[in-house]
Parts: C-alpha cells; sequence; structure tokens
C-alpha cells in the first residue's frame, strides 16, 4: 500500500486537472444514467399515444448524448494532460537521479535493465495514474449511479439485481492480491530480456566476429522463455479471475429478467420501467467486468511502481556539501595522502596508502602491471569514485569538499577506448564546450592531429558519427577525444592509454601536439609504450595499488628491478621480454 499511496503522490502538481476529470467523468456518468430512464419514460409514453411528450423525451435522449460525448472528451483531453505530465515529470526525476549517481552504482547495473525501468515500467505508472484512476471512479460512479437509480425505481428488484456485487468487489480483491507479485515477476523478467537484447546489439561486433549468432539466439530465447512463462502465470490467473467476475453480473441479469418479467405480466410494473432497469443492469455488467483489468493494471502499476523507488530511493553515495565551494585557483597541484580505495563488492583493495605529490605543471607517468591501481588513482582526481580512507587535494582543497562540477571542468581524461556520442564531429569535439566557435572546434583537432582526416569525412566537421563513435577507426576517436580534451582547456589533463590505438607515425605526430598542450599543465599518462611514458617529466611505478618506485627512466632503470621488468614486458611483441637492461636504457 506505501507503494501505491507514493505512485498517488506524483498527481500532486495536477490536482486541479485529476478533479476536473472525476469532475468529468461523473458528469458523463450521469449523462449516460439519464438515457435508460429517458428511453423508459418513451416506452411508456409511447404506449399511452402521447406523441408530444415522445419527442420531448426523444429530444431529451439526443441531448443527454450529447453531454456525454461532451464531457467524455473533455475528461480524456485533460486525462491526457495530466498523463502526459506524470510521465514528463517522472521520466526527468529518473533521468536527474541517474546523473546524480556514482560511477560504481553503473559499474554493477545492466544498462538494458536500467532502460527498462524509465521505458516499460515508467508506461505502466502513466497509464495507471492518468486513465487507470479515471476509469475506476468512472465504473465506480456508474455503479453508484446506476444502483441509485434502480433502487429509485424498484427496490426490491434492485436488491436482486445488485446482490453479486459484493461477490464481485471480494473476488477483484482477492484477483489483486494475487496477481501482484505475478505482475511484478514478469516486469523483472522484461528488465532482464531488455538487457539481453541490449549487450547483445551493442556487441554485435563481438559476436559476428567469433561466429556466436546461434549462442546469442540461444540465450535470447531463453530469456524470452522465462518472459512467457511467467506471463503465462498472470495470463491464468486473468483468465480463471476475470470471466468469473463477468459472470456473477449475469446471475443479477437472469433473476431481474424472470422476477421483472413476471412483474410486468402481473401489471406490477410497466414495460419502460422494466426496459430502463434492463438498460440500468447493463450498464452496471460493463464496469463490473472491468474490475478485473482495472485492478489488473493497478497491480501492474504498482510493481512497476516498485521498480522505480527501489532505483529513486538509491541514495547517491558521494556527498556534497550544500554550500561546497568551487575549486580554489591554481595550476593543478596534485596531492594524495595516505589513500586507499576499494571498489564495491571487491575484497582487494584497488589502492592502499597512497603518498603521492605531483607538483602544478609537471607531468607524471604511472606504469604498472594490468590491475596495479594506475586507472584508480586518476579516477580518484575528478572524484569519479572516493577514496575509502585518505584525502586527495588539488590545489590545497580537498576534492571530496567542493563543487564536484567546477573540479570536472579543470579536469579532462582521455581514455584508450573513448566514448563518442551520436552527433556531429564538431558537437563531440565541442562537448566539454558547447559555445565554442568553429574556430576553437578546428584549433583543437589540429592540435590532436584530427584535423586531416576529419577534412575527409563526407560533410567535414558537420559529419554525424555514428553509435559510440563506431564509423570512426580507434585511432580516429582516440584524436577526436584528445581534440575534446584540449578544448575544454583543463588545469589536469589525464591520459590513460590515449594512443593506444594509433599506429606509431600517428602516435609520433600525437606526440609533438602533446608537447606543446601539455607544457605549463599537469598531467598523467597511463601508457604501456615506452614512446609515450617518455613525455614523462617523472615516473610513478605502481603495483598492487601501492607505489613501489619513483624517478625518471634512467633512474628507475639502475635502481629499480620491477621498473626494469615492466618496462621490458612493455616493448613491443618483438623484442624478447628478457631483454637485457643495457638495451631497455639504449631505447
Amino acid at each position: 500500500m506505501s507503494t501505491f499511496k507514493r505512485l498517488l503522490g506524483f498527481l500532486s502538481p495536477y490536482k486541479i486537472g485529476v478533479s476536473v476529470s472525476f469532475a468529468l467523468a461523473a458528469a458523463a456518468m450521469v449523462a449516460t444514467v439519464a438515457i435508460p430512464y429517458l428511453t423508459g419514460r418513451a416506452i411508456d409514453t409511447t404506449r399511452d399515444g402521447d406523441r408530444s411528450a415522445l419527442i420531448w423525451l426523444a429530444i431529451g435522449v439526443g441531448i443527454a448524448g450529447l453531454l456525454r460525448l461532451a464531457f467524455s472528451v473533455g475528461r480524456r483531453l485533460v486525462a491526457g494532460r495530466v498523463s502526459l505530465g506524470v510521465e514528463y515529470d517522472l521520466r526527468g526525476r529518473l533521468y536527474s537521479h541517474l546523473q546524480a549517481l556514482e560511477l560504481g552504482f553503473f559499474d554493477h547495473q545492466q544498462t538494458g535493465q536500467l532502460m527498462s525501468r524509465v521505458t516499460v515500467d515508467l508506461q505502466a505508472v502513466r497509464f495507471f495514474l492518468g486513465y487507470g484512476l479515471i476509469f475506476i471512479g468512472q465504473a465506480l460512479f456508474t455503479i453508484v449511479l446506476a444502483g441509485i437509480a434502480m433502487f429509485l425505481l424498484e427496490p426490491g428488484l434492485a436488491a436482486i439485481a445488485l446482490a453479486p456485487v459484493p461477490f464481485v468487489v471480494v473476488i477483484a480483491f482477492r484477483f489483486g492480491r494475487r496477481s501482484r507479485p505475478a505482475n511484478q515477476e514478469v516486469q523483472q523478467r522484461v528488465a532482464e530480456l531488455t538487457a539481453e537484447a541490449e549487450e547483445n546489439v551493442s556487441g554485435v561486433r563481438v559476436v559476428k566476429a567469433f561466429a556466436r549468432e546461434e549462442r546469442q539466439l540461444e540465450r535470447f530465447d531463453h530469456r524470452v522463455g522465462r518472459v512467457f512463462d511467467q506471463a503465462m502465470i498472470a495470463t491464468r490467473l486473468q483468465a480463471f479471475y476475470a470471466p468469473f467476475i463477468g459472470f456473477l453480473p449475469n446471475l443479477g441479469l437472469a433473476a431481474i429478467l424472470f422476477v421483472g418479467g413476471r412483474q410486468v405480466i402481473d401489471g406490477t410494473l410497466t414495460l419502460g420501467e422494466f426496459t430502463a432497469f434492463y438498460a440500468y443492469l447493463l450498464l452496471l455488467i460493463g464496469p463490473m467486468r472491468m474490475l478485473g483489468f482495472l485492478l489488473g493494471s493497478a497491480q501492474r502499476a504498482t510493481a512497476s511502481g516498485a521498480r522505480i523507488f527501489q532505483l529513486l530511493d538509491r541514495a547517491p553515495a558521494m556527498d556534497v556539501p550544500a554550500d561546497a565551494p568551487p575549486l580554489p585557483d591554481g595550476r593543478g597541484r596534485v596531492e594524495l595522502r595516505g589513500v586507499s580505495l576499494a571498489f564495491e563488492g571487491s575484497r582487494q583493495r584497488a589502492l592502499a596508502d597512497v603518498d603521492l605529490v605531483v607538483e602544478a605543471g609537471s607531468t607524471v607517468a604511472l606504469v604498472g602491471p594490468t590491475g596495479s591501481g594506475k586507472t584508480a588513482l586518476v579516477s580518484l582526481l575528478p572524484r569519479l569514485y572516493d577514496a575509502t580512507a585518505g584525502e586527495v587535494l588539488i590545489d590545497g582543497a580537498n576534492v571530496q569538499r567542493v563543487d564536484p562540477r567546477s573540479l570536472r571542468h579543470e579536469i579532462a581524461i582521455v581514455n584508450d577506448d573513448p566514448f563518442l556520442f551520436s552527433a556531429t564531429v564538431h558537437d563531440n569535439i565541442a562537448y566539454a564546450r558547447p559555445d565554442a566557435t568553429r574556430e576553437e572546434v578546428e584549433t583543437a583537432a589540429r592540435r590532436a592531429r584530427a584535423a586531416g582526416f576529419v577534412g575527409e569525412l563526407p560533410n567535414g566537421y558537420d559529419t554525424l558519427i555514428g553509435e559510440r563513435g563506431l564509423t570512426l577507426s580507434g585511432g580516429q576517436r582516440q584524436r577526436i577525444a584528445i581534440a575534446r580534451a584540449l578544448l575544454a582547456n583543463p588545469r589536469i589533463l589525464v591520459l590513460d592509454d590515449a594512443t593506444s590505438a594509433v599506429d606509431a607515425s600517428t602516435e609520433q605526430e600525437i606526440k609533438q601536439a602533446l608537447r606543446e598542450v601539455m607544457a605549463g599543465r599537469t598531467t598523467f599518462v597511463i601508457a604501456h609504450r615506452l614512446s609515450t611514458i617518455s613525455l614523462a617529466d617523472e615516473i610513478v611505478v605502481l603495483d598492487h595499488g601501492r607505489v613501489v618506485a619513483r624517478g625518471t627512466h634512467d633512474e628507475l632503470l639502475d635502481s629499480d628491478d620491477f621498473y626494469a621488468e615492466v618496462a621490458a614486458k612493455g616493448l613491443p611483441d618483438r623484442i624478447a621480454p628478457d631483454v637485457p637492461r643495457e638495451e631497455v636504457a639504449g631505447l
């Protein structure tokens, strides 16, 4: 019930619209209920031969029909506005909440699962809040008004006709209680299916490269089968309860035909009154049959609402003070004091008691085997993750106590697999600075050695890049990402294997550009190529999350066996990993 109440809370901004919708629905039902009464009077008037009254009654039926039409149209328009408004608000709230969550949250979530919640689940909630509630209210209005009219016509006959109603209500609520967990499981399995489909589409290149289409189809069929099996459980509940709910009013109809028909024969009930009574009973059957569907819709919305609230109730793990100041002015001095980092769900620390000072304007290369903590360390600078112990300071300010937006405006990261949006080349480069001029964008592209291949694209900088930039080569994507970082003009630049996808010739070109860009800017370089590491003023060697050595390339080769081993393994494949240290130093 708490989930249902919280769902109703989304209607708070639309109280007037909801009230108007219910009022119009009630007015439409009043007009609807008037039609059987006027019809019955018209039948009795016909038998009496009163043509004048018959004309007026016929006009009354027409007017009632027109009013019902007008009120119904108005109700649908207002309810539609409420429904779309709820969807707009809820979608915006979900998206903004997702943006506020820390990066660690997404490390353990499937994209398809999240997409299912903001699409399938949201649609179920939107339909119920915008239309389902009104339909339920309309059904109740119909039952109450028709019941009152029937009691006014013939109380005894009304009691017989309405006798099945309590049983209908009890069975409908029993159906709702049993269908809720079934529908919730359906929603979960649909989310799993969505996640599987999203993963297959995103990884289609790998699937085709390894000819694993049949395997992926089997996995997808398994997910579809799970949805089918669970949906059949919900369908069986619907198949049993919905017809049963629709059957009970027919018992009242049979009783009315028998008892009311005898009263007409005996002359205690006129044919017009019997016709009106019969029409009222038919009017009741529709809403009663709808109760099963409407309660099922409510249960689906509640199940979807529970999944949505599960996401909304996930508070951001990163605490941002309400009055957090911007990052103070400076040139990018970085200091780590006893920093440790453990990712959620991992027993091993990614960083352990790291102390490191990087002076402003210097370039530091982070070297170490895979899993040594290089990327984890630079991820702490823009506060993509929070250190579990210790402090990270930039220009003397603790990154956890400043405004994250101002912090991230001063740090640019270029990864080994950069993400590009499905937008133009210009828009991708200008992503960090949407107000950048075309000249500034082109300058950044030239500095990143991207202008050459951009000029060969069909529409140059206005060429639309495919999703995730897959229409470009790996090296082209990296150069676009480097241009994007350069245009941001950060005080701290992080190059995380940023030239891994380019050939040796292009790498030399980019290195020359990076030398210019890195001058006077604090830069962290993560690379496995010694040629890229040579850009650094100093090298920091990491192993198992700890700083094990620090110095220049020549100093470390002479003093640290671990660095010599890492350096040797980082050489091109044509050189043996056991190459003598003298040859490594010569490079």
